[in-house]
């Protein structure tokens, strides 16, 4: 209870507010790169408590929102085989393919089940051996470590029968890719606590300088954001790119080293593709060769995936920073949570499921003095 008390505070979140109005002397666009920032900011309507000269552009930080097209319909023709139990976490299964989604496959009769670990999944393999257990390993560095171990475990118990589909993505290239396309305005990042929590922050030095940007490691709790970006800000006045850890009750500079021998034992860098965004290179993990034989896609031979996305939906837009969800003519209309037509809809995690679940398209902007800034 002590954090949740700790970094809920109205009067700190205040004060952390009247720093940020009074250090702001010039319009600047910040980035946050978690989808549970995102709803944080959202919730709790941070970003309109603001000077009206910090804009939050919401960046690429739902997992579940970038993975592409192409594997949600592996999955599903993976999901509808008859000898597979196919189990993802919750939040997949309403994720849009190209003509249904993985609720759609059960209610057919595919064997597709919920599982709050990827070592549930392992000891269903290790309950029905007549049966491919697959288990769907998307996310960014936060879930790779336990993706990672339960393969290592299936190798280590030999379990033929269990296999990963994997679609992991790295944040630090994403960054890179947001700060040289054309139409980019991000000028410092709220980087992803949970994810320097594994990897730490020896990435982001380096893409700091190189583009002259401040990264500033932040939590996802109001305090924690707006700590966040009262340091941001300062930078950008004072003229600095730095990287600052700003969640350090959580985040060691190295991170979790034990979690990343086991990311490196498993897994090796690949280009990978970001749904609505494209490829972008060294921006995801596949099985290396020596766990090849734990790889979905190579087992069920999928191949022939011919994917469509809606013409009007452009989360890809929404992905990338360019526009708000409120900016796309389906939000709240023909695309709601339960007629999504892409995952940001979906994922709780989602910017447009932010913007539905707190009903930002119908209200109008309060006067700050009569908004609570913890909700």
């Amino acid at each position: 209870m002590r954090y949740l008390d700790e970094f809920n505070d109205p009067e700190l979140a205040r004060r952390l507010l009247d720093e940020i109005r009074a250090t702001t002397t010039r319009p600047w666009a910040l980035m946050e790169v978690c989808g549970g920032q995102t709803h944080s900011i959202i919730r709790h309507g941070i970003d309109q408590l603001l000077p009206d000269e910090v804009e939050l552009i919401h960046g690429p930080g739902c997992p579940v929102c970038v993975t592409p097209l192409e594997c949600i319909d592996k999955a599903l023709e993976i999901a509808a085989r008859p000898d597979v139990i196919f189990c993802s976490f919750g939040d997949m299964l309403r994720v849009p393919g190209t003509d249904r989604d993985l609720f759609r496959v059960r209610g057919e009769g595919g064997d597709v089940r919920v599982v709050y670990s990827p070592l549930d999944a392992l000891q269903l393999a290790r309950r029905h051996p007549d049966k491919q257990v697959v288990f769907f390993a998307i996310g960014f560095e936060t879930t790779a470590p336990a993706n990672a171990m339960a393969v290592h475990q299936a190798r280590r118990l030999g379990l033929a029968n269990f296999t990963l589909l994997v679609s992991h993505v790295r944040v630090p290239p994403a960054i890179e890719a947001i700060m040289t396309a054309p139409a980019c305005r991000v000028q410092g990042f709220l980087a992803a606590g949970h994810v320097c929590s594994v990897m730490g922050m020896a990435e982001y030095p380096e893409l700091a300088e190189r583009h002259g940007v401040p990264v500033v490691v932040t939590g996802f709790e109001p305090l924690d954001i707006l700590e966040g970006i009262r340091r941001t800000v300062g930078q950008l006045e004072r003229g600095e790119h730095r990287v600052e850890n700003a969640y350090a009750r959580a985040v060691r500079p190295d991170g979790n080293p034990a979690a990343i021998r086991m990311i490196e034992e498993v897994f090796e860098v690949t280009d990978r593709s970001w749904r609505g965004i494209g490829r972008i290179p060294g921006s995801g993990w596949r099985l290396n060769e020596a766990y090849r034989d734990f790889d979905a896609e190579h087992r069920f031979d999928v191949t022939g995936i011919r994917t469509e996305e809606p013409a009007e939906c452009r989360a890809g837009e929404v992905l990338q920073g360019l526009i708000k969800p409120t900016d796309c003519a389906a939000f709240g209309t023909t695309c709601t949570p339960r007629t999504p037509l892409g995952a940001t809809m979906v994922s709780s995690e989602g910017a447009c499921a932010a913007y539905h679940l707190y009903r930002r398209m119908s209200e109008p902007a309060r006067p700050r003095e009569e908004m609570n800034p913890v909700g």
